[in-house]
């Protein structure tokens, strides 16, 4: 066992932490194309299949909350393509670039980890 001392918004908590000597479980992370909210512009990449040319991450983990943009969409920069729940809050996710919606790689209600794919655009 570990004991640490935490202080979280002014407040000091002793925490006891006991090792259990197994590895943690990782759920499969489904993979999708969109761009996060209120981040940088996520950067080309050439995806596996059949989708487009610039991959649209997400910035970080949330639950799908809105898509707004559907295949065949022509979307200027900075465009919506859907909406994260991020702690809460509407994070919408734009294009980082000009381009053609190729692929919606997520669904509404979805959980996705930053670095997941939400869209692709060509």
């Amino acid at each position: 066992m570990k004991s640490y001392t935490i202080t979280v918004n002014g407040n000091v908590y002793d925490v006891t932490v006991e090792e259990t000597g197994a590895a943690p479980s990782a759920a499969p992370v489904r993979r999708a194309a969109a761009a996060p909210a209120a981040a940088a512009p996520a950067p080309a990449a050439k995806p596996a299949g059949g989708a487009g040319s610039v991959v649209v991450d997400a910035k970080a983990a949330g639950k799908v909350f809105k898509i707004e943009a559907k295949v065949g969409d022509t979307l200027k920069r900075g465009d919506t393509i859907l909406v994260l729940e991020v702690m809460k809050m509407e994070t919408p996710v734009v294009a980082p670039e000009d381009g053609t919606v190729a692929s919606i790689d997520v669904a509404v209600g979805d959980m996705v980890e930053s670095g997941t794919t939400l869209a692709t655009l060509n």
